[in-house]
């Protein structure tokens, strides 16, 4: 698709805008992105995620010897702590370990925690288990529903032997819930 500003460049800048209600999208290429003020996701916004994420290590930037920073890196990747400061991404799994005594009060800050409580975590597991007996609850109260309103047909009917096996399976069902 080309730029529909230049109608020359390929767009590869996708903007959708919201103003009093009224929608408007633009494809556009880089160069006039950049001409009407669509540069970086993360750069040339006041409130943008680099910002935000390099306010939220500012303290503990701040604070760090400098020296100390600056010859730190990761072995794998060659982050620094600065880098992850500045740009608000981690290079890679290993820093980690490496920055962990900077990472650990941000991550508990933005996460409310440090320890994984994705979908194989115990809590999970305990959660998705109380809600699979709960479901298993409810598909036997609605067969016990569905037995009632057969006793009662078969009592309409003056099925009474049909009656009588469905009133005891009713009552088994019932003791069992219990």
């Amino acid at each position: 698709m080309k730029c529909q500003k230049c109608n020359k460049n390929e767009a590869n800048t996708h903007v959708k805008r919201v103003i009093n209600g009224e929608f408007e999208e633009y494809h556009l290429c880089s160069d006039c992105a950049k001409e009407m003020g669509y540069g970086n996701a993360f750069s040339g916004f006041g409130s943008g995620f680099a910002d935000s994420f390099n306010s939220l290590f500012g303290s503990f930037f701040e604070n760090a010897l400098p020296a100390r920073t600056q010859a730190t890196r990761c072995e794998t990747c060659g982050t620094s702590y600065n880098d992850i400061a500045s740009t608000g991404m981690v290079g890679c799994a290993d820093c980690y370990e490496v920055f962990a005594d900077r990472l650990l009060p941000t991550i508990r800050r933005v996460h409310g925690n440090t320890t994984h409580c994705g979908k194989n975590s115990p809590a999970f597991r305990k959660k998705r288990l109380e809600e699979n007996k709960e479901i298993e609850v409810k598909e036997e109260v609605s067969e016990l529903d569905k037995l009632k309103a057969e006793l009662d047909e078969a009592v309409k009917n003056q099925e009474f032997e049909k009656a009588a096996m469905l009133r005891d399976e009713i009552k088994e069902k019932e003791s069992n819930n219990e």
